[in-house]
């Protein structure tokens, strides 16, 4: 049981729509408290959107986003949420709709700072994270916004699609340093020698631009030959990875990465559009990672080292 004395001050809006529901009440329970805002919330975010029509839509950003249930038909529904009661970015829209006009809006977040890739979706036709696309800068002269989920996957609910094929395909490259020697057998006898995996520092600077990626899958959802080839050809994202792998001095496996990827679908599905260059949130070059394979396999076929490391390399 939650106590709710009436004599409270209300310092914010909110304050007052709580302390609105709890007239009357003496005693509410938590789960009871809290339905009730929300419903109060939705009231008073109702009202405004419907004072809206009044006012000056320069007031309001008119955000229109994909909605589909497991019962429902594929549908786009409108919101208006107020400027200046809004924080500057997409998903502090998409959070403000939820909490104060439709609570059964899903979509992914987390971090807040373009570090865990959950809130990755299609706004205004381009691929990008919600955390870091700043509502000013995607809307148009109207105030107009549109939120659908990543292109070509299915979608789970609303702006939530399965991301499954995507980790399976990621499993696929074995993301983990591999040596020749089982390091289970290294642990089992005692008289293997251990030792660390050392990298000089011109080895490491080649990593830069590759392990940042999140696994957001915007650049791999922008992909035509992945539209048209997702059970087949890995996407730019993967291939960005593997090359991650292929690429660090301390990993003993290159070429046998190399073999693995020398498919016509795993990797010659690339034609080079660019558009996961174009769309990637942490500016990576997918693409240039793509053709580094394919010059990586090239030298492998023709005889030569499948990787070139730089003087120092251990």
């Amino acid at each position: 049981q939650l106590a709710c004395p009436l004599d409270l001050g209300c310092h914010s809006v909110q304050e007052a729509h709580f302390s609105a529901i709890f007239s009357g009440y003496t005693m509410l329970s938590i789960k009871n408290s809290s339905t009730l805002a929300r419903v109060a919330l939705a009231r008073a975010a109702s009202s405004e959107v419907a004072a809206a029509g009044t006012k000056s839509t320069g007031d309001f950003w008119h955000v229109k986003i994909y909605r589909l249930g497991q019962e429902d038909k594929p549908k786009t529904v409108d919101y208006l949420v107020k400027k200046s009661d809004c924080g500057p970015m997409v998903l502090d829209a998409l959070l403000k709709i939820k909490n104060e006009q439709d609570a059964t809006l899903t979509f992914r977040r987390s971090c807040r700072e373009g570090i865990c890739g959950s809130c990755a979706m299609n706004i205004n036709g381009s691929n990008t994270l919600a955390c870091l696309c700043s509502m000013e800068q995607v809307t148009n002269a109207k105030s107009e916004i549109e939120i659908y989920p990543l292109p070509h996957m299915p979608v789970v609910k609303d702006l939530v699609v399965d991301m499954k094929d995507f980790y399976d395909q990621y499993r696929s490259i074995e993301p983990w340093l591999q040596k020749k020697v089982d390091t289970n057998v290294v642990l089992r006898d005692p008289s293997v020698p251990m030792k660390e995996n050392y990298q000089a520092p011109e080895d490491r600077a080649l990593l830069n631009g590759l392990y940042e990626c999140i696994l957001c899958a915007c650049c791999t959802t922008s992909c035509p030959s992945y539209w048209w080839n997702a059970d087949s050809y890995l996407g730019p994202s993967v291939l960005l990875q593997s090359y991650r792998w292929i690429i660090d001095s301390r990993d003993e496996n290159t070429a046998r990465r190399l073999r693995q990827l020398d498919d016509p679908f795993k990797l010659y599905r690339c034609h080079t559009i660019r558009n996961c260059t174009k769309v990637c949130p942490k500016h990576l070059n997918p693409a240039k990672a793509i053709y580094e394979i394919k010059k990586g396999i090239e030298r492998m076929v023709e005889g030569h080292a499948p990787r070139s490391l730089p003087s120092g390399a251990q």
